[in-house]
């Protein structure tokens, strides 16, 4: 018996599993290690890549960011969720980044940019729709999603943010033990360089031509105030934008990939990215 039970869209957990037990779903094709950009001569980035077995015709794609401080993480975080969107119809993308210890500012924002870039440089060859391309992350992930849809250069269709750094300068603020790791990824001070701490923050980005917006944030959250998604999402709504939120009541950092707010979670990310990618109304 398969571990993860499709049922109406939504994934199950049979009594006794925890969201990190998992077996692929059948119908998904999971494409290891592929490189999606080089950087630098000496420097590969991989993904993994999450293909419908079945449909015709082109597909959405969604790129995954995992989180972890802009200083650690890896691209299984999101393989969950992405190998369930598969059965849906989604191509999916979980890219790792250049780190923080590796690389400053902005190397991680690039590097989300060139996944969004393969998708359309290799759009016939994966049956990828173009236009119909959405981010999701979590914490440094959900900001690094965000600042793509924040900027209509790289027209994204929607994007989905688990608990995300929004405001970096107020993060910095109101967080403090946020602020060594913001000053790893931007390499700079807030005092030194408040410009581009600003610049940094997708929540001071925030236009009419913002992508759709899905905020998923604990009420609770200890590293990532909820306060943050709740300002952005008001600040896309007042200029016309979609903008929905998911209130995890009580719930901390990370939550959605732990019991009992994995299947909700993607679930509402599933029904959000379906409206905006396939067009399908719930």
């Amino acid at each position: 018996m398969r571990l993860l039970v499709l049922l109406a869209g939504a994934v199950l957990l049979l009594p006794g599993q925890t969201p990190e037990t998992w077996t692929l779903p059948e119908g998904v094709d999971w494409r290891r290690d592929i490189i999606y950009s080089r950087p630098s001569a000496n420097r590969e980035l991989k993904a993994d890549l999450f293909l419908p077995d079945s449909g015709s015709g082109m597909r959405p794609a969604i790129v995954y960011i995992h989180g972890g401080g802009w200083r650690a993480g890896n691209k299984q975080a999101f393989r969950r969720q992405a190998a369930h969107m598969a059965t849906r119809g989604f191509v999916g993308l979980c890219i790792e980044y250049r780190l923080s210890r590796e690389a400053k500012w902005p190397a991680a924002y690039e590097d989300a940019q060139a996944a969004v870039k393969y998708l359309r440089d290799n759009a016939r060859a994966l049956r990828v729709d173009p236009e119909r391309i959405g981010a999701a992350g979590g914490s440094a992930g959900g900001h690094l999603a965000a600042l793509l849809g924040t900027n209509p250069e790289f027209r994204l269709a929607a994007v989905a943010a688990f608990n995300p750094a929004l405001d970096l300068v107020d993060l910095g603020k109101d967080a403090p033990g946020s602020s060594n790791s913001i000053v790893d990824f931007l390499g700079s001070r807030y005092v030194d360089n408040p410009e581009l701490w600003r610049a940094a923050s997708p929540s001071r980005q925030v236009s009419a031509r913002s992508a759709p917006f899905l905020f998923l944030h604990g009420t609770r959250d200890e590293t990532v105030p909820y306060a943050q998604s709740v300002q952005m999402r008001e600040a896309l709504s007042k200029l016309g934008v979609v903008a929905e939120l998911f209130s995890a009541d009580g719930a901390g950092h990370g939550f959605f990939n732990r019991d009992p707010w994995f299947a909700p979670t993607l679930e509402r990310m599933q029904t959000f990215m379906e409206a905006h990618l396939l067009g399908r109304r719930h």
